[in-house]
């Protein structure tokens, strides 16, 4: 019976029953705990904030299990050299496609201008069509890919970009100033590494049409801060909203917070819930147990 260490204090509550009721699912009979000798662990569910940070006295442990998607506060610790999963929650990805719909209908139909609209202006301004209304996806994992299927049941066209070559797609540089070129909205779902970090600059940020909206619940370290505020500034970016930023919570003298152009939304497009994500951990468990490959592996050189 393979003892779990549940690495993640703050969580624990959430998942005190979740992960054993999935682990019995699962047909697996396995001793969850939140303290134990490192040498008796066999996995290690985790999250960044963890006290644990030195896995080098878990010889045993056959994997880190994340409860989080991203891994960048994660990946580069040189003591971890088990085998590393991210979290890939069918619970958050139906979050994530949640709220990249709402707010692109939301800029789409332009639904602002009816919602506030304190002089009661009568403005009969019909919006195009979602055919008529080109999206752009960078970044198309598990999420990039599920919200452009729920845009395309919508009759928006979607360009997706990838860092690497997938079917479908576009990729590299030249790609990606293709991709920009034609985004009238433009979706950021990348995750946080050494090649994305400031991938929208001043120079790709000027690529897109003028008015285009961004909406960013991917990684806040994607754009570069003051490059968009001064698009927004001078009117060559409609519109930004954004879920993610480099220092959370945003502190309150942030030039985010007073831009009229800018909406602030507190990190929560997509949120790990915890009776689907205990069904993943359980599966990985299983998969370990069984000598199967892990799901969701984090490739140590991508970072993710």
């Amino acid at each position: 019976m393979p003892t779990i260490l549940f690495a993640a204090p703050s969580l624990w509550p959430e998942y005190r029953e979740a992960l054993p009721q999935a682990l019995a699912e699962a047909g697996l009979a396995g001793d969850v705990v939140t303290e134990a000798a490192p040498d008796q662990v066999d996995y290690i569910v985790y999250a960044p904030s963890s006290p644990l940070q030195d896995f080098t006295p878990y010889t045993r442990t056959k994997a880190v299990l994340s409860l989080w998607a991203g891994v960048e506060r994660v990946v580069g610790n040189p003591t971890l050299i088990q085998p590393l999963c991210r979290m890939v929650d069918p619970g958050l990805t139906e979050g994530m496609v949640e709220w990249v719909v709402g707010h692109t209908l939301r800029h789409h139909l332009g639904m602002d201008r009816h919602i506030v609209n304190p002089g009661h202006v009568w403005d009969p301004t019909c919006p195009p069509l979602a055919r008529e209304r080109p999206v752009t996806l960078l970044g198309m994992g598990a999420l990039g890919t599920a919200c452009a299927a729920a845009l395309r049941g919508l009759n928006f066209p979607v360009t997706g970009w990838s860092r690497t070559a997938k079917p479908g797609c576009l990729h590299g540089e030249d790609g990606l100033r293709q991709a920009l070129a034609t985004a009238q909205v433009l979706v950021t779902l990348l995750p946080r590494t050494a090649e994305t970090e400031n991938l929208l600059n001043a120079d790709r940020l000027a690529l897109l049409p003028r008015g285009a909206v961004i909406l960013n619940p991917g990684r806040g370290a994607l754009i570069d801060d003051a490059a968009l505020l001064a698009a927004l500034d001078r009117g060559h970016i409609g519109h930004a909203t954004l879920d993610v930023f480099r220092i959370e919570p945003l502190p309150p003298d942030h030039p985010f917070w007073s831009h009229p152009q800018v909406t602030v939304t507190p990190h929560i497009a997509a949120d790990t819930r915890a009776s689907s994500a205990a069904r993943v951990l359980a599966e990985n468990i299983r998969r370990g147990e069984a000598g199967e490959p892990f799901l969701h592996l984090v490739d140590r050189q991508r970072g993710y």
